[in-house]
């Protein structure tokens, strides 16, 4: 399996980016993707995820603020971020979930995201 991530870049406090990631390879078909990031000096954290059947989840820091999108047929998923904080900046990676009990964790390359004035 291999996690395919884009998007990220500098934006300004109150700005918006979108990130999104494509999985390929051979998939468990009940499985999770969502979106982690590591802040310098910080551990990494969920941002959001959303599973195979179509439940999401949020790191509260951020609901309201971002929407994940979950693309289930073609094993995608997007980060929207909106009104962004310095505190959202981090190194942002895909994430895959899979295998029977969910034993399986696949990464993708992260990605920076600059929040500053």
């Amino acid at each position: 399996v291999q996690l395919q991530a884009s998007g990220g870049g500098s934006v300004q406090p109150g700005g918006s980016l979108r990130l999104s990631c494509a999985a390929s390879g051979v998939i468990f078909p009940i499985n999770v993707m969502g979106w982690y990031r590591q802040a310098p000096g910080k551990q990494r954290e969920l941002v959001a995820s959303a599973t195979s059947a179509g439940n999401t989840n949020y790191a509260d820091s951020v609901k309201g603020r971002f929407t994940i999108f979950r693309d289930r047929s073609e094993n995608t998923v997007d980060l929207q971020m909106n009104s962004l904080k310095p505190d959202d900046t981090a190194v942002y990676y895909c994430n895959l979930i899979s295998g029977p009990g969910a034993t399986q964790w696949f990464w993708g390359r992260g990605t920076l995201v600059t929040v500053s004035s």
